[in-house]
């Protein structure tokens, strides 16, 4: 690696921020052992109220990982997770890691279909799932092999007296209690797979180069591929990140995790970061500005990473309700652009800055951040973090240099970066140089303090809501409807940041548009944020000589239609 110190941007670090961090040197399971011994007794988790020690988390993990183990799940095996943030989550990841196995994380929102992908790539033969996403498993075709589903009632994780309450004739209760719950027919449950003895302490720990965790991501071919993210990627990420957050302290930090942690983000944050520095984690199964507030009176955030929609909504309700939302001072966003109005109204409540970063799968996922300092520069995604190099090169020639402040692609080196993708070398060959160096495939500039702006994405996934749609994915779910003969999604920016998935379609001849079955008939293949929130009908679609539609053509001639 290039000597660190000779970069311009590490001037504008944060005052104790290093250049460089120790690199680890052991796997996250010896880090996860670490912080159950050393904070024993301190909270570990809460969940709508109740609260689980470091201690108790540490019990389960040895129980799930001798359950596992039983299950026949030997190292190297691919243990998936479909699951949203829950105590159970943070157990079963851990679990897995343990017994030398490879997590494999899953969107619990997806449809079967889209599921089914995914397990048909991986192969995991076990299955940790959230019991309302079971039956969209049991739909998986025979030929994908799956053993055991071992259902997740996220109840069991509640306190006594409100998992009680659910079952009163009440009907907001009831409901409630349905949106929490599903089937478990032909499954395995949870508590089953804790009921084992602790694994014996004698069972070998994974090693730091060894695979921990496939990731999905959003392919602009409309299939997604596993980024592979070992150990040493992992850790060295929440080394860094821990380097970042300058003030941090051991077993006093307060993280509310409402990025879903099987996104990357989420995973490092809380997963990782957050238990390396054995702070709580608040875990919100999905983002609810009331039940935010509502925990935010027993136990305040001091680390609040989201993105700009979720500040923006925490902030105002919190304004109309009168709560103080000082106690956070670590807040970055990521995903999307960070707009002006959002960071000041944050700032003008909250304890501390909010900063924009910036990062994916395939970096584990953080490699640039603003400063928590007045060094940061609203309106960039920052600077590399410690460890990490960057470098801007011509969009046709990666090997070529462009001069500082001329737009480019932008190229990442550093621990973090990951391995390539499951059983897929060429995707593999594509996203990363022959020196190891990450193609991000988004289009930025460089100031003259190291400062990154993104000009344009040469990638043309659409972010909305914090979340990578492939418009390929999208595009064939539209033309597999009978009255469309071809379609070109893509995003409209929207003010408040992120972007609205937008749909041209051309139909069949003597075709006419009905949008709500259009759109229905996408729900059925497709998870709902995916489902463009517009459809317009054009007569014929720009295609270049050889027959392929210029989606950025249509986008362009969209954009002053809508």
């Amino acid at each position: 690696m290039q000597n660190m110190s000779a970069q311009p941007w590490t001037v504008n670090y944060q005052p104790g921020v290093p250049e460089t961090i120790e690199l680890p040197s052991e796997s996250l399971s010896h880090m996860f052992a670490r912080s159950v011994a050393q904070a024993g007794d301190s909270p570990a988790t809460e969940f709508f109220g109740r609260q689980l020690s470091y201690a108790q988390i540490g019990e389960q993990v040895e129980r799930a990982a001798e359950g596992l183990r039983r299950l026949g799940v030997k190292p190297g095996d691919r243990v998936a997770l479909v699951l949203p943030n829950c105590p159970q989550h943070v157990v079963a990841f851990y679990a897995a890691l343990r017994v030398g196995a490879v997590v494999v994380e899953h969107n619990p929102l997806y449809t079967s279909r889209e599921l089914r992908h995914q397990f048909e790539d991986h192969q995991a033969r076990v299955v940790i799932a959230w019991d309302k996403v079971v039956p969209a498993l049991q739909e998986f075709p025979k030929d994908v092999p799956l053993d055991t589903i071992v259902a997740v009632n996220l109840l069991d994780a509640f306190p006594t007296i409100k998992r009680l309450a659910l079952n009163l004739p009440v009907k907001k209760l009831r409901e409630t209690k349905a949106t929490l719950t599903g089937r478990t027919t032909g499954t395995m449950a949870w508590k089953q797979l804790l009921a084992a003895e602790r694994l014996n302490p004698e069972h070998p720990m994974p090693q730091v180069t060894d695979l921990a965790v496939i990731q999905y991501t959003s392919g602009t071919t409309g299939h997604p591929k596993g980024a592979m993210l070992t150990h040493y990627n992992l850790y060295s990420n929440a080394l860094q990140g821990e380097a970042w957050m300058q003030g941090a302290e051991e077993r006093k930090e307060i993280l509310y995790a409402i990025l879903p942690m099987f996104h990357a983000f989420g995973m490092t944050l809380y997963l990782t970061f957050g238990i390396k520095k054995q702070g709580l984690l608040v875990l919100f199964p999905k983002f609810d500005p009331q039940m935010v507030l509502d925990a935010w009176k027993k136990s305040p955030a001091s680390v609040y990473c989201a993105v700009p929609p979720i500040y923006e909504r925490t902030a105002m309700a919190a304004k109309e309700q009168g709560i103080s939302l000082k106690s956070a001072k670590f807040c970055i966003s990521g995903a999307m652009n960070l707009p002006d109005h959002v960071v000041e109204l944050w700032e003008s409540l909250s304890g501390g800055l909010l900063v924009e970063g910036y990062g994916m799968t395939e970096s584990s996922p953080v490699a640039l951040g603003n400063p928590f300092h007045p060094s940061r520069r609203n309106g960039t995604i920052g600077i590399p973090f410690p460890s990490t190099l960057m470098k801007v090169v011509d969009l046709d020639d990666p090997d070529k240099v462009v001069a500082q402040g001329e737009p480019g692609e932008l190229l990442i080196s550093g621990p973090q970066v990951f391995e390539g993708y499951w059983n897929n070398p060429e995707e593999t060959a594509k996203a990363l140089t022959k020196d190891g160096w990450l193609r991000t495939g988004d289009v930025v500039t460089v100031d003259e303090a190291g400062f990154v702006t993104i000009v344009d994405r040469a990638k043309e996934l659409i972010i909305t809501g914090g979340f990578n749609v492939a418009p390929t994915e999208v595009e064939i779910a539209l033309r597999s409807h009978q009255d469309v003969f071809d379609a070109a999604v893509f995003g409209k920016p929207l003010e408040r940041g992120g972007e609205m998935v937008v749909a041209a379609i051309q139909l069949d001849e003597g075709a006419s548009l009905d949008e709500q079955a259009l759109r229905e008939h996408c729900r059925e293949l497709l998870a709902a944020y995916k489902v463009p929130k517009r459809i317009v009908v054009i007569d014929e679609m720009p295609r270049s000589l050889l027959g392929k539609i210029l989606r950025k053509q249509v986008r362009e001639q969209m954009l002053d239609r809508l």
